[in-house]
């Protein structure tokens, strides 16, 4: 990894995580289901970063609370979030996405001592966010990393990169990969009819990863 930037890969399993690394990815966020989203993973999947997936846990708490009962005061779960990390480092993930103010939120996380917010701009993507995240990075002045996530692909890395003047980016970098299967009945649906595929499954691509490695590389 060259200095200067970071490149994060999401992963929720231990193929992509294999091939993130192999693909050059400097740092890795462990998730599961991707499909909805990335929620936390389970306990059970690496013992060591149990306080770790706790932490995550309690951001997806946050989110909840936001939108469904405001019984708790959000102020006061985002910190115990951060707390409860120390002295590790904390990002806060796209719930920021969805708040009303994104320049007194960015204030706020950086007052409880967060390191870093992903973000896509409060957009779609990170693409059509990328005004928001220019602002948001020029408001942060290295006191908190700006890292722009959501629909980054080689082909719009550059831009985003060059647009926003940030030096980290979160990416999936997937693509499919067919199931080793023989014999497939195709008429059952063992899911809900809008889930994943039966036969295939995202995985982390290393070119993919690797040319998205190569392109920040160029870029910054």
């Amino acid at each position: 990894m060259s200095e200067g930037f970071q490149m994060e890969v999401c992963v929720d399993s231990v193929e992509s995580a294999i091939n993130a690394e192999r693909g050059g990815a400097g740092r890795i966020e462990l998730c599961s289901s991707l499909l909805e989203g990335g929620i936390t993973p389970s306990i059970g999947e690496f013992p060591l970063f149990n306080l770790s997936s706790f932490c995550h846990f309690l951001c997806i708490y946050i989110y909840i609370y936001i939108y469904i009962v405001y019984i708790f005061p959000v102020y006061m779960l985002i910190y115990l979030s951060a707390a409860v990390c120390r002295p590790l480092p904390v990002t806060f993930h796209r719930a920021f996405d969805m708040v009303h103010d994104p320049a007194v939120a960015l204030e706020t996380l950086v007052s409880l001592g967060f390191e870093r917010i992903l973000t896509s701009g409060c957009d779609a993507s990170a693409l059509e966010g990328l005004p928001l995240i220019k602002r948001l990075v020029e408001q942060a002045k290295g006191r908190i990393t700006i890292m722009p996530g959501g629909g980054i692909t080689e082909r719009n890395l550059q831009r985003i990169l060059e647009g926003s003047g940030a030096q980290e980016f979160h990416c999936s970098a997937r693509s499919s990969k067919d199931s080793a299967m023989k014999f497939r009945n195709c008429s059952v649906i063992m899911g809900a009819s809008l889930s994943a595929p039966e036969f295939s499954q995202k995985v982390a691509d290393v070119a993919k990863v690797r040319t998205l490695n190569a392109i920040a590389k160029n870029t910054l």
